[in-house]
């Protein structure tokens, strides 16, 4: 396997979430179900006591159950079953990225965290020679959004900062391109 190809794969592995959880714990509750029933059917094979209930006892509760059961009660478990088996495929099926992002880097694989948030605010902020608590940024999936609040009467160099925030963003070579977008707030800071 190419040094490359490993690397990718090591940067896979730690950018994406792994389904094992989720998989362990489904299969565990239908594993403890049918040793249950498993159990239940030796037990009744040997005409010996249940311990909750046996096979005949099963198959008439299930049986009897629309006539005996409210049909909103029925309708209630139909939509639980429901929502725990879209709950289950959405899991599966989800993309499960996590907040890590990759560096580009020749010779090891680089993960960091999404905290370029505080390194961009940074920038933002000495470009625009403002105060830390004036600037406020927002890294998602393949952008990066950077709110301005400029002291009140002091006009801003939008074009400065967004040229700050994109060589800052290009630095760091992230693995997926993102978009950035600058938005000044209409309400200023007082004497910062």
């Amino acid at each position: 396997m190419s040094q490359d190809r490993t690397l990718r794969r090591m940067v896979r592995r730690e950018t994406h979430s792994s389904r094992a959880v989720p998989s362990i714990v489904a299969a565990s509750i239908l594993l403890l179900v049918f040793l249950w029933l498993a159990v239940e059917a030796m037990l009744w094979l040997l005409n010996d006591q249940p311990l909750l209930a046996s096979p005949a006892h099963i198959r008439q509760w299930l049986v009897g159950l629309p006539g005996t059961t409210v049909p909103a009660g029925l309708t209630a478990a139909g939509v639980g079953l429901g929502i725990l088996g879209l709950l289950l495929v959405a899991l599966a099926v989800g993309k499960g990225r996590r907040a890590r992002r990759a560096l580009a880097s020749d010779r090891t694989a680089t993960v960091v965290d999404d905290v370029i948030a505080a390194a961009v605010s940074s920038t933002s902020r000495l470009a625009a020679g403002l105060s830390p608590g004036q600037v406020n940024t927002t890294v998602g999936g393949r952008s990066v959004r950077v709110q301005v609040r400029p002291t009140s009467g002091v006009p801003l160099d939008l074009a400065s900062i967004k040229t700050a925030l994109d060589g800052e963003l290009a630095a760091y070579a992230l693995d997926r391109q993102v978009t950035t977008n600058v938005r000044v707030a209409n309400e200023g800071a007082v004497g910062q």
